[in-house]
């Protein structure tokens, strides 16, 4: 047997294991496992790599100039993030034929809150569910080994080792399969832009990992012009794709990613993922600040990007809030939401005061399905000093309308937990700290929101139970899961097959006075209408293959084949 991957401990025979790590400023390694040590003497280009004796399940540490550390590439923890390393030996997960892109209903989960035991293993029982209403594709928020037992998972420190509070591996493997079981893909919400504050023990192994010279939000950048950190993060991508099953990525805040290579990271991670020629569709999303069309056009290798123009404008139309971000929204929503239905992207490189310089790039030529909309997710919802969801902040009767625009749209629309039944528990921020660390993150977010008196704590276990959906069902809640699936069967039935047929033109948004607007998009099959009233329509549409009206707000979808 050859090792699979780059970085950490692999089974190669039968009882012998290979240990690698990229430590060119060590000079001493070994690993510590069953009493005894494996040397991993230096080879070429800063490797260390030993061979020894061992069983799976074993525990082991790595021993770095005399600190024993878990592995930075460790497939599994025997506790947190400061514990031994497990030896996990490969799998080979079922396979099965996947969904293409067009057809996604994204719907993100935190995986500590989907269920009251908050692991993979009881989420399995509502998956079915979830299909029945017409999700096609579970995105499951990051589950890299993080500080603590509970938090969002954007501090991960592990990449490589799912969060032992969520479960094994094997558990892991055991949901997405029985995702596919239901018909649903899985994909993975991954954090290549920074580890954690605590437990990342890769600054003690490879200080070299990172790039001093470059800051981002969270410290120094990691060093992506070294082959060894690219090969970490390619084969990491590579494994839980090979491992577990799961059918793609949304990568975190791709922006931060400084990269001074050619070809860039991001260009090179997901040609790499393309070559592997996997025999089901993965599909590659990001969340990139940039507003650029390069990584999605016809040439480019991923699939889809997280569209927070869409959210922005349909969020400041609804609430009225300027604050912050949503400022250059402020003077012209509607408009905005007119022009995202046309071209994706609001910002695209145009002056938007109040900022000083423009954002983005034009994005009226890419396919429609290029662009994840959202009227909420944990950003836009946890990042709020008190975490509310749309429903706590604007008219419930334009929420429905705008569900409905959201799910009838020819984008790839993504629901937020609980949004398809009308949730209204608050989404808040919440960490499991300690300490001088637990301090500091109070502070920081007293300091983010100076007005707010009475803060929930973020390391308060209440902050974290009050975020938690599905505790209580109302009749609005019927109602809101009654709405969202008779959305998603007409996108099913009608709009999908239209979208795979290919687009065929331009679209065209007429505004019908006031905050009322017709949206065309045209494709080979047949056209897509949908008329949306918001408020002051001076005509509407009588007809439709759908209608909905909620006080003084309609909605209606037209299918011209």
């Amino acid at each position: 047997m050859q090792r699979r991957y780059g970085w950490g401990a692999e089974e190669i025979a039968p009882g012998t294991w290979s240990f690698a790590l990229w430590a060119p400023d060590a000079h001493e390694v070994f690993a510590e496992t069953g009493g005894q040590r494996i040397a991993m003497p230096p080879t070429q280009d800063g490797w260390h790599v030993g061979t020894g004796a061992a069983r799976a399940g074993d525990t082991y540490r790595l021993n770095v100039d005399g600190t024993s550390i878990p592995d930075p590439a460790s497939r599994a923890q025997d506790g947190d993030v400061h514990a031994a390393s497990l030896l996990v030996p490969p799998a080979d997960p079922p396979i099965w034929p996947g969904r293409p892109w067009e057809e996604a209903v994204i719907f993100e989960m935190h995986v500590g809150l989907f269920t009251p035991e908050g692991t993979f293993r009881a989420a399995i029982a509502r998956l079915p569910d979830l299909a029945r209403m017409g999700i096609t594709v579970i995105e499951v928020m990051p589950i890299a080994q993080f500080p603590g037992q509970r938090g969002w998972g954007y501090d991960g420190v592990l990449h490589y080792a799912p969060h032992t509070a969520y479960g094994t591996p094997d558990d892991v493997r055991a949901f997405v399969a029985a995702a596919h079981e239901a018909g649903l893909s899985v994909i993975l919400d991954v954090v290549f832009n920074h580890f954690g504050p605590d437990g990342a023990w890769i600054h003690h192994a490879s200080p070299t990992f990172f790039d001093p010279d470059i800051q981002t939000p969270w410290g120094a950048s990691i060093a992506f012009h070294e082959p060894a950190v690219r090969r970490y993060f390619i084969d990491n991508a590579l494994y839980w794709l090979r491992e577990f099953g799961f059918d793609g990525f949304r990568f975190d805040a791709v922006d931060q990613i400084r990269d001074r290579e050619e070809p860039e990271f991001l260009v090179e991670l997901g040609e790499a993922i393309r070559a592997e020629g996997f025999d089901r569709p993965i599909h590659l999303t990001t969340e990139d600040n940039r507003n650029i069309t390069r990584l999605h056009d016809e040439n480019g290798p991923y699939d889809g990007e997280w569209n927070d123009d869409y959210h922005h404008c349909i969020h400041v139309l609804l609430t009225g809030e300027t604050f912050d971000y949503y400022a250059s929204f402020g003077p012209a929503p509607f408009h905005d939401l007119c022009l995202s239905l046309e071209c994706g992207f609001v910002e695209q490189g145009q002056p938007r005061p109040p900022q000083k310089t423009g954002r983005g790039e034009k994005s009226c030529d890419l396919p429609w399905h290029a662009f994840v909309n959202f009227n909420q997710n944990h950003d836009q919802t946890g990042n709020r000093a008190k975490g509310e969801r749309l429903l706590a902040l604007a008219d419930p009767q334009a929420v429905k309308v705008a569900h409905g625009l959201l799910l009838l749209g020819p984008f790839i629309p993504m629901l937020f937990m609980g949004e398809e039944a009308g949730e209204t528990a608050p989404f808040q921020f919440f960490v499991d700290f300690e300490g001088d660390l637990a301090d500091a993150t109070r502070k920081g977010r007293h300091d983010e929101f100076p007005s707010v008196k009475e803060f929930p704590d973020p390391v308060d276990p209440a902050t974290f139970e009050r975020s938690r959906p599905y505790t209580s069902e109302t009749a609005e809640t019927a109602v809101w899961r009654d709405l969202t699936a008779r959305l998603l069967a007409l996108r099913h039935d009608r709009i999908v097959p239209l979208m795979k047929s290919g687009r065929a033109g331009d679209a065209v948004v007429e505004r019908l006075g006031g905050r009322a607007l017709i949206a065309t998009w045209p494709f080979a099959l047949g056209t897509l209408r949908v008329a949306v009233d918001f408020g002051g329509a001076e005509s509407f549409p009588e007809g439709g293959a759908f209608r909905m009206e909620e006080g003084p707000y309609r909605l209606a979808a037209f299918l011209d084949a």
